[in-house]
């Protein structure tokens, strides 16, 4: 892309992406256009990563959902969990927050007929006088009916790789989500490990962050041991999210050798980005 660039929109473009985010990629390939370059290619290989990523939170969170749904035998586990079994205090308040925020977003698909007709479930005794109307739009969100999947949507990836935490070995993972990585030589620890691996990445890629170097051959390690374990005795790309991801993953492997290769023409010195 910057070989197209003239000199005179090459210091345009580096003061679009700005010398602070540019500064990394300078010290690597040594001249502002070749930074440009490379950042493309960073962006590149973030944007390969995401429908992997995703595919993996999805398919993780439903899996999970439905082995915790079935071990606690009701369908508002989330919300009700059974006793003994109880929340840590970040995953209840996450639990809350996600309700919260799905009420919120059911609330503003409703008519303005059907926020109405919500006053009298908000406000039994009459909406109070000289209410704001942000007050009265959270009494009635509070009293929104929302679904289990909706709630669901709302959880992040934070919350369930938490899942897979030692806080919760003896209470999910041992009596239930052992299961969705039924290979004896798999660990929760390793879940855990990948899955915050994972999510670190993700979030990197989400704010255009680089992904290089250790750093990428971290995660693509992670990706393959996520799909070829899961719900497979042994690790084996005949798995159901192996194909899944069969596609995506190597796209992001050819993404991953293109900036390898891009890298490799330059003197990098220890500790790139």
């Amino acid at each position: 892309m910057s070989s197209i660039l003239t000199d005179d929109e090459v210091r345009a473009a580096v003061g679009f992406l700005s010398t602070e985010r540019l500064a990394s990629f300078v010290r690597i390939a040594g001249s502002d256009r070749d930074a440009i370059a490379l950042h493309h290619q960073s962006m590149k290989l973030g944007a390969a990563l995401m429908p992997v990523t995703g595919m993996i939170e999805v398919v993780l969170r439903n899996a999970v959902c439905e082995r915790l749904r079935s071990t606690f035998g009701h369908a508002d586990w989330l919300t009700n969990p059974r006793p003994p079994f109880a929340w840590k205090g970040e995953e209840e308040d996450a639990v809350k927050n996600a309700g919260r925020l799905a009420r919120r977003a059911a609330y503003a698909k409703l008519s303005q007929a059907d926020k109405r007709r919500l006053d009298a479930l908000a406000f039994p005794h009459g909406v109070p006088p000289g209410l704001t109307h942000e007050a009265h739009s959270k009494g009635r969100q509070k009293v929104v009916a929302i679904t289990q999947g909706q709630l669901i949507a709302q959880l992040t990836l934070f919350f369930w790789k938490r899942l897979f935490s030692p806080d919760y070995e003896a209470t999910l993972w041992k009596p239930s989500l052992r299961r969705l990585f039924p290979n004896k030589a798999v660990s929760r620890a390793q879940i855990a490990a990948n899955l915050e691996n994972l999510y670190q990445t993700r979030n990197r890629i989400a704010h255009h962050e680089p992904v290089m170097d250790a750093r990428l051959a971290s995660v693509l390690a992670a990706v393959d041991f996520l799909a070829l374990n899961f719900t497979m005795r042994t690790p084996t790309e005949d798995g159901i999210l192996a194909k899944m991801t069969e596609t995506d993953r190597a796209a992001l492997k050819n993404e991953a050798a293109t900036l390898a290769a891009l890298l490799a023409t330059f003197t990098v010195p220890p500790g790139g980005p």
